[in-house]
């Protein structure tokens, strides 16, 4: 990657400077970390061995926890790592990489969230033409728009970081590379790419969730017509996903929708979206969906006959 600069590295502030903190976040994110991969490694292997999880639904949840996973991998490791090291520089290029994994994944996340509420939205409101339209042919075309669309959002931000001149200081106050963090230093007009950072990802962020949010109320409005079991069933499914919804997007608004300003709690706000939710969504998958734990529980019976039988 070329530099339009004289800086060859930054270095990451993290959450704080003070020792005991320091050694306190090194183990909440640490168990975070790996509940996250835990969590979204235990969905991924279910539904890759399981043949009752064969639906649409649990096709999307699949490269959901996929990007979940690759998204907390962005940012945690080396939250973790920075917080009980001496030395907290990263390179111009692993920061630039950094920027474009995160959003590239953080994209990838938005746009299957789309697809989970497509999804829900034809097997409750138009159900007789579900095989039809849902077909396996059809969700894997989908999936591949959603990475094709991903990696255009990310080469876009990318190109923005690319051109932003960094002549010092390279103190980062945040715990990761991102475009917001990264504006604060350099030297130059931050209106535009600030106005081209808010047109592209703030964009992205805020269509998404209105989509989101008018799809489950019509969703929600067309299960007046279903049975009361139909209705609790679907209920029990698009309540998960729009808590999911509510607690991605609002962070990512928040980071991506204003003006050039740093506020106290950003780090706070970003972690939430980046550390936060990727640990919480197997939680909520898992525990509000019958069909999970039940093909969860018959692989570990599986695991331990074929291991007994040895």
């Amino acid at each position: 990657m070329q530099q339009n600069n004289s800086i060859t590295e930054f270095i990451l502030l993290g959450l704080t400077q003070d020792p005991r903190k320091k050694k306190m976040v090194f183990v909440i994110f640490l168990i975070f970390y790996v509940g996250t991969m835990i969590g979204n490694l235990l969905i991924i292997v279910t539904i890759k061995s399981s043949r009752t999880l064969g639906s649409p639904m649990y096709y999307f949840l699949f490269y959901l926890s996929l990007a979940d996973s690759c998204f907390s991998t962005t940012t945690a490791p080396r939250l973790i790592v920075d917080s009980i090291s001496a030395k907290k520089t990263i390179s111009y290029n692993e920061c630039m990489t950094q920027v474009f994994a995160l959003h590239l994944f953080g994209c990838m996340e938005i746009f299957v969230l789309i697809l989970m509420a497509i999804d829900r939205y034809v097997a409750i409101c138009k159900p007789l033409h579900y095989p039809t339209i849902m077909r396996r042919q059809v969700c894997t075309n989908l999936i591949i728009l959603a990475w094709i669309g991903s990696f255009i959002h990310s080469i876009a931000q990318i190109i923005l970081a690319l051109r932003m001149p960094f002549c010092g200081p390279n103190l980062i106050d945040h715990y990761c590379c991102d475009l917001q963090p990264l504006l604060d230093l350099a030297c130059m007009d931050k209106y535009v790419i600030n106005l081209l950072m808010v047109s592209n990802s703030g964009a992205i962020c805020s269509s998404s969730f209105v989509i989101l949010m008018i799809s489950y109320i019509v969703i929600l409005h067309s299960l007046r017509n279903h049975s009361a079991e139909g209705r609790k069933k679907a209920l029990s499914t698009c309540t998960s996903h729009i808590i999911v919804v509510v607690l991605f997007f609002g962070p990512c608004i928040f980071i991506y929708t204003r003006p050039p300003t740093t506020f106290p709690m950003d780090k706070m706000v970003t972690i939430f979206y980046t550390i936060g939710t990727p640990f919480l969504n197997p939680l909520i998958y898992t525990l509000r969906n019958a069909e999970v734990k039940n093909a969860m529980k018959k692989l570990w019976h599986i695991k331990i006959a074929s291991k007994s039988k040895r």
